[in-house]
Order: C-alpha cells, then sequence, then structure tokens
C-alpha cells in the first residue's frame, strides 16, 4: 500500500468480507509493522486508554500518598534474618531443633542454621540492617520494614499468585491490573504496567494477567536481557515502512471495525486487541526512547552499577518519570532466591546485585523530588527457614517473612512487626498479604472494599472478603 488509490481499491474488495476473515487476510501486513504477535499473545501489550465501561480518569475514595508504584520481587523467597531481622537465637542454639521450630515445612529439615552476617543499627533510627546491604543501609531511615509478613501456602505457585493476584489459584486480575483499573494510565503513549524480567519466571504471564478485567489493564512484559530498545520491544521493528503507511494500514482497520461494529454488534475482545495495536502504534516513538539507557549520564550509569537487576532499576525510574504507573522487576529468570542448596555462597551473590541498585533507585528517586509519590516494594513470595536443609541450604517459610516499603506514603526507619525469637513464624502485628494489597490500594487512594469489579453475578477485589490498612506504618 503505498499510495491512496491502492488503499481505496483494497478497502473496496475487502467491503463485502467479515471483519474476522479481513483480518486474517491483513496478517501478513499487519506483520510487516511488527504488530502481528500482539493478535497471538495472551501477554500483548496493553497499553490502550481503558476500555469502555473502565476507569478513564481515577476515581479516588480518598487523597492518594502514591501515585505509582515500583515492585521489586526476588523471586525464589529470600531468607529474614539474613537482611532486616535479626536473631541471635540462631547461633546460640545452632544444629538444635527446638519446639519453637518444629513446624511443618515441605520437605525434611534438620536443625537451627545460624545466619553469618552482621548486624549494625543504621541511619537516626538506628534500623538493624545487615553487612550484606552496605548501601542501602546508608538508606535506612527511607525503610518501613515489615518483619512479620505471612500467606497461605509454601510452594512457589500458589505463593506467587497470592502476592501478585492476592489468591493462590490463577486466572484472577494481578494487582498491577487492579491498580491501572483503578488509576487510569497517565501516558497514553506508553503502558501503564511493565514487568521487566531478564528471562521467564515461574508461572510466567498468568501473575500479570487482567484475567476478567478488561485486557488492556495486563502487564506488558519486557525481556531486558538485551538493552536494544528494538530487541527488547519486537514491534518496533517496523521493516520499511514509513509511519505514514503503518498509520493509513491501522486507518483502514479502524474503518473495517466500525463496519463489523454496525453490522454485528460489540466484540470486546477484538476491540481491546485492536486498542493495543494502536498503542503499540503511538509507543514506537516514545517507548524507544524511554528504554534507551544510553540517554543515561554515564555518571547515573555508574551508580546504579552493571547486571540485569541493575538496569531493570534504571528503566523503572525512567517508566516512574514518563507516567508508567505500576513497574514490576523480577530478579532474573525463573527463581533464583530459591537457595535450598548453598545458601550462604547464594545469597552473597545476590545480596551484592540488588544492593547498590535498589540504593540508587531510592536516592535518584528522592533528588528528582518523585519519592513521596513512588511506592517502593521490596520481597519475595515467601521467606525461607531458619532451620537448614541439605545441610547448607533453605527451605521455604510462608509463616513469617520480610518485606520493606519505600517513599509514597509510608514511615521510613521503622521496623513493624515481629517473627519468633528463631524467624520461622510471625507472631507480633501479623501482616498478611492481604493486608499488605489493601495497604497498597490505600496508599494509591483506594478502599480496598470498594474497588470492585462484577464478574460473573459477583463483586470481586484483590483483597477478596478480607484485609486491613497497616495505619501503623503510614507516614
Amino acid at each position: 500500500m503505498n499510495d491512496d488509490g491502492q488503499l481505496a481499491s483494497t478497502a473496496e474488495a475487502l467491503r463485502l468480507l467479515s471483519r474476522r476473515e479481513s483480518i486474517a487476510r491483513l496478517g501478513g501486513t499487519l506483520g510487516a509493522v511488527g504488530l502481528g504477535a500482539l493478535l497471538a499473545d495472551s501477554s500483548a501489550l496493553a497499553a490502550a486508554p481503558p476500555a469502555k465501561g473502565a476507569r478513564a480518569q481515577p476515581r479516588l475514595h480518598f487523597a492518594p500518598r502514591a501515585k505509582r508504584v515500583i515492585h521489586l520481587f526476588m523471586n525464589g523467597g529470600p531468607f529474614q534474618g539474613d537482611f532486616f531481622d535479626p536473631k541471635p537465637h540462631l547461633a546460640k542454639y545452632a544444629g538444635q531443633r527446638p519446639k519453637e521450630v518444629d513446624l511443618r515445612t515441605e520437605r525434611a529439615t534438620a536443625g537451627l542454621l545460624p545466619s553469618p552476617f552482621r548486624y549494625e543499627p543504621r541511619g537516626q533510627s538506628g534500623l538493624p540492617v545487615s553487612e550484606l546491604l552496605p548501601h542501602l543501609g546508608e538508606l535506612a531511615d527511607d525503610l518501613c520494614v515489615l518483619r512479620s509478613v505471612h500467606s497461605d501456602n509454601p510452594n512457589h505457585g500458589p505463593a506467587l499468585y497470592m502476592m501478585n493476584n492476592g489468591t493462590i489459584t490463577p486466572k484472577r486480575p494481578c494487582m498491577g491490573s487492579w491498580f491501572l483499573y483503578g488509576l487510569g494510565t497517565d501516558n497514553a503513549n506508553l503502558p501503564g504496567y511493565v514487568v521487566l524480567c531478564p528471562g521467564r519466571p515461574v508461572r510466567f504471564a498468568e501473575l500479570w494477567n487482567s484475567a476478567f478485567l478488561p485486557a488492556e489493564f495486563q502487564g506488558t512484559y519486557i525481556n531486558h536481557s538485551n538493552l536494544d530498545p528494538r530487541e527488547m520491544i519486537p514491534f518496533l521493528k517496523n521493516g520499511d515502512l514509513s509511519r505514514g503507511a503503518q498509520r493509513k494500514q491501522l486507518d483502514l482497520m479502524q474503518a473495517l471495525n466500525r463496519e463489523h461494529l454496525a453490522a454485528r454488534g460489540v466484540d470486546d475482545q477484538l476491540d481491546t486487541r485492536i486498542k493495543s495495536i494502536e498503542s503499540a502504534f503511538r509507543m514506537q516513538t516514545e517507548a524507544a526512547e524511554a528504554f534507551e539507557l544510553k540517554n543515561e549520564t554515564a555518571t547515573t550509569r555508574a551508580a546504579y552499577g552493571e547486571g540485569d537487576f541493575a538496569n531493570a532499576c534504571l528503566l523503572a525510574r525512567r517508566l516512574a518519570e514518563r507516567g508508567v504507573r505500576f513497574t514490576q522487576i523480577y530478579y532474573g529468570n525463573g527463581q533464583p532466591w530459591d537457595t535450598h542448596n548453598k545458601h550462604h555462597e547464594q545469597v552473597r551473590k545476590l545480596a551484592k546485585s540488588i544492593d547498590q541498585p535498589i540504593a540508587a533507585l531510592l536516592t535518584d528517586l528522592k533528588q528528582r523530588g518523585m519519592l513521596d509519590e513512588t511506592l517502593v516494594v521490596w520481597g519475595g513470595e515467601f521467606g525461607r527457614t531458619p532451620v537448614s536443609e541439605n545441610g547448607d541450604g533453605r527451605d521455604h517459610n510462608h509463616y513469617g517473612f520480610t518485606m520493606f516499603l519505600a517513599g509514597g506514603g509510608v514511615r521510613g526507619g521503622l521496623a513493624y512487626g515481629a517473627t519468633d525469637d528463631f524467624g520461622f513464624r510471625a507472631v507480633q502485628d501479623k501482616v498478611h498479604v492481604h493486608d499488605l494489597h489493601a495497604t497498597l490500594l490505600y496508599l494509591l487512594g483506594f478502599d480496598h472494599e470498594k474497588l470492585t469489579y462484577r464478574y460473573s453475578g459477583r463483586d470481586f477485589r484483590l483483597t477478596d472478603v478480607h484485609g486491613r490498612v497497616l495505619k501503623e506504618v503510614l507516614s
């Protein structure tokens, strides 16, 4: 299609075809534009403006503390006693199995395994932070540490669903989809919800799906292992077609859409896909710039350090600047924090790779005046046992683990809640994942009991029928 005459003749030839037949015959052309995958991939880009019936603008229940969220997800589950929850009793009773830790785990475990890492009080608050996190320790007064988080299942799959979707089963909207459904997009030229992962985490796209919420609220998955924006975002490779030619193709598609809607009525699924294609077209310029880390200064790049996680943290800051509501960073491919063997050896490497980037992210947001409106969340789907597995490993533990929040209306320099003397079970000011979700929604300006979506005769919400807001941690 190089001129208007060809476009007109094509439109006339297609006029008598059904809409679906037309799309099928245009599939090759869409492929040339680089958007064909969007029609076939269930995790396709969902950056379109809110669908019919959804919120075009935020309809908040009260004044928000935060406008956006960055979730640093340590897939696999870090051990709480290594970072923010010191447990001297582990050394005192090393190798023993007191009745307090005789709890069910997935596999056979042995005696108590002390953490070899020293703690020091950091900042004016004196918040204890492990020697594994020297850079992050400098920002202790910005951290709100939740030491008493607990969940419902010790297996990765169900625990991942719970942390992301609010239930241990799939096919429910993830929290990022709920955030975007409530807040609406802040930049129609970029996705409102971006997932950064250098590979495939366990359960993959089910963790950022929108389920029965309109599909434009699902997450946009970006594999950032190659930092070339045209590799991260394949549809930026638009072949030899000019932008004007691409625009003509999309206009033709929309004309066919209108004919279909007039003749056959509403087709929500296909309408959502077409909106995604329109968004992808708009993104070709802005997304290329947003994901181009070469535009950052050498000083900034050095501050974040090197590696996939460091690059993701810097990308998250760039996306936050450009209005992305929710950016989720999975630490790596698979579940790197799942340390069933050689735990101490592995955690040293893992901690080193996150310490500088997270500290740089928080510092960068503060310097740009963005941290007050950006809620940063750190943690995994569960924690790990204080007892040993395979001699030098740790098993999964959902009874009590640690997460932290920073910015976005939370109190810094605070350690909230507590586990028992060995770090096995949450015992004081317990925080269920539903409570965490309720609090995140509150900070974004929503009553978690009122942000609902009617589906199949029932009003659904992220927190199901549970959850309380942790008012004690709010600034």
